[in-house]
């Protein structure tokens, strides 16, 4: 049988451009108020616009998605890790620079993932 149209999944069709209201509207909420907030207290409660960016980046996939690991071995400090985002994947831990406390490490990651949305359009 000869079908007109080819299936597609509307509901990732939908997902996407949903994804891409709420990532224009989160560059909007990107300012260096909610910046400086999160460097002075990355753990707590926030500000509406800072703990709105924190959702934003806590959910969806595993997959590039950054962590923390620490590391005594090498130089003591805090090192960023890339997930890979399926079972038994390397996680890819970056070596340079080491934090040398959890509250800049949680910064550092927060600012690659500011960069991240600022970069899509």
């Amino acid at each position: 049988m000869d079908y007109p149209h080819r299936a597609t999944d509307r509901q990732a069709t939908y997902y996407e451009l949903f994804d891409q209201r709420i990532r224009a509207h989160l560059r909007s909420l990107v300012n260096h108020a909610v910046i400086e907030e999160h460097r002075r207290r990355p753990l707590g409660q926030h500000s509406e616009s800072l703990d709105r960016l924190l959702n934003y980046f806590r959910r969806g996939g595993m997959a590039g998605k950054l962590g923390l690991l620490w590391r005594a071995d090498l130089a003591p400090g805090y090192r960023i890790v890339v997930f890979p985002g399926q079972r038994g994947g390397t996680v890819t831990v970056e070596e340079a620079p080491a934090y040398p406390t959890l509250g800049s490490a949680y910064h550092a990651v927060f600012l690659r993932r500011i960069a991240g949305l600022l970069e899509t359009q």
